[in-house]
């Protein structure tokens, strides 16, 4: 299979830093990028797929800050960590409220960044399950886009609530835009000037959970070397939302229920008590029900979370939205990837709204990609298509063969792992070259289009037998 090793760029403009921290995320298995500025990465940013951004505060040309705001705009759902000095503390805690996930301060030790990257890029791989922002367009309320009778009644409820301090528990399967929604209502509530502040509880291990959400003290664990604000004071006067809220271990659900109840905590290692505005709102895929009668969530944590309670509906019971998400989504990867698909054939349209898409929107919204990526044509059409769809099954389904192929295949001594094997490296193939072909040989741009890094397609392409350069997708190396 293709290589998933993730991708990390650091911006300093220190040159013993980034050696420092290069080397020790190479050595953790992440494939490294390093700029000397802001300017170098955002467009290193533009170039490559970045998995997470390690960027000092202070740099000439493009400081952190700048950074930060550019690369999320491209990207809401990146990761940026700050890197920042004792005397610059208070405006990383300023970039965290602006949308960053984490800062280090100098001096940083290697487990303390082992951890903030990990944690970081779980968030990353689970925010891929979820439905992406959306920007408000035609046949979009909220910011959300759909006109069922499903979404209908979920406007009515964000109309009644979205501007009052109420606590709200979305519910709903993965992908369905659960984060869309809790942004929604921050936006339209008179908080929305304030910090919106977004946990993952799922991406946290369990030992550090406290101390992400309430923080914590100078010196009360090993590595706390400076004393820093969990996710509750970050979010003062604004939203916190708690994404996959089932996840948290019930000896920390005693904590989370005084901190609603009474609005105040104190850190990890502290005597103080701090008293917090916060409106929170939770989402779960999970039954929370059937957590409480198998004694791993709280009921009363259940009932003062679900003060109002939010379903999305799934994707196929909403199949009329279908035709207007996938508008959405033509021109939003048009744009993205400089195509010109106007429009759907009548055909691949009946697949798309009748397949059960267990993905839901992120499903759907992949799909797109990757069909707008490889099509040659100003209509989508059924080939186009992947063969699940094809099938209407969402179950795994064999790679297309040619009919000779498959015979051949059946009839040889081979075992059924080697066929797989082999037509595993023929669609890695397709796949590699009509990247490299779309770009026009253009390697760094392919293994962006990918999701890969360049150095991973090199050796996939090595494997393959591709050579690099301009217009050379399908020809043998050496």
């Amino acid at each position: 299979m293709l290589p998933e090793r993730k991708q990390v760029l650091i911006v300093d403009d220190e040159p013993n830093l980034r050696k420092i921290l290069s080397a020790q995320l190479s050595r953790d298995g992440y494939d490294v990028l390093t700029a000397e500025d802001g300017e170098q990465g955002l467009q290193l940013l533009r170039e490559h797929h970045i998995d997470l951004v390690v960027t000092d505060l202070k740099m000439p040309k493009v400081d952190g800050m700048t950074l930060l705001r550019e690369a999320l705009r491209e990207d809401p759902d990146l990761p940026i960590v700050m890197i920042t000095a004792h005397g610059t503390v208070d405006t990383a805690v300023e970039a965290l409220k602006l949308g960053a996930f984490d800062y280090l301060t100098k001096p940083f030790d290697k487990d303390e960044v082992r951890q903030i990257v990990a944690k970081a890029l779980k968030t990353r791989q689970l925010a891929g399950e979820e439905a992406s922002p959306t920007e408000p367009g035609a046949g979009a309320r909220f910011g959300i886009i759909g006109s069922s009778p499903g979404l209908t009644e979920l406007y009515a409820v964000l109309e009644r609530v979205a501007d009052t301090p109420t606590t709200v528990l979305i519910t709903g399967e993965s992908g369905t835009g659960k984060e869309l929604v809790a942004r929604a209502l921050h936006d339209h509530s008179s908080r929305k000037d304030k910090p919106f502040i977004k946990v993952n509880c799922a991406a946290i291990p369990k030992e550090l959970i406290e101390s992400e959400l309430f923080g914590y003290e100078r010196g009360a664990f090993t590595g706390a070397v400076t004393s820093k604000p969990g996710r509750f004071e970050l979010a003062g006067g604004g939203t916190l939302f708690l994404d996959e809220i089932g996840e948290i271990p019930v000896e920390m659900q005693v904590k989370l229920l005084r901190a609603l109840q009474e609005s105040e905590f104190e850190r990890v290692g502290g005597i103080k008590t701090i008293r917090v505005d916060v409106r929170l709102v939770a989402a779960t895929n999970r039954d929370l029900e059937k957590l409480i009668a198998h004694g791993s969530f709280r009921k009363d944590l259940f009932y003062r979370l679900n003060v109002v309670g939010i379903r999305l509906p799934a994707l196929r019971e909403r199949a009329t939205d279908i035709p207007l998400l996938i508008e959405h989504f033509l021109a939003k990867f048009n744009e993205r990837l400089k195509k010109s698909v106007v429009g759907v054939e009548p055909e691949a349209m009946d697949l798309l709204t009748t397949y059960s898409w267990p993905g839901n929107i992120r499903e759907l919204e992949n799909v797109v990609e990757r069909a707008v990526l490889f099509s040659d044509v100003p209509r989508l059409r059924v080939q186009d298509l992947p063969p699940e769809l094809r099938s209407g099954s969402p179950s795994v389904s064999p790679v297309p063969m040619a009919e000779a192929d498959l015979q051949a295949a059946l009839s040889s001594e081979g075992g059924m792992k080697e066929h797989v094997k082999v037509a595993m490296s023929r669609l890695e193939r397709e796949l590699v070259s009509r990247a490299l072909l779309q770009t026009g040989g253009n390697v760094t741009h392919a293994a962006r289009l990918l999701k890969i890094s360049r150095k991973g397609l090199q050796l996939k392409m090595k494997e393959l037998g591709l050579r690099e350069g301009a217009g050379g997708a399908g020809e043998k190396g050496e």
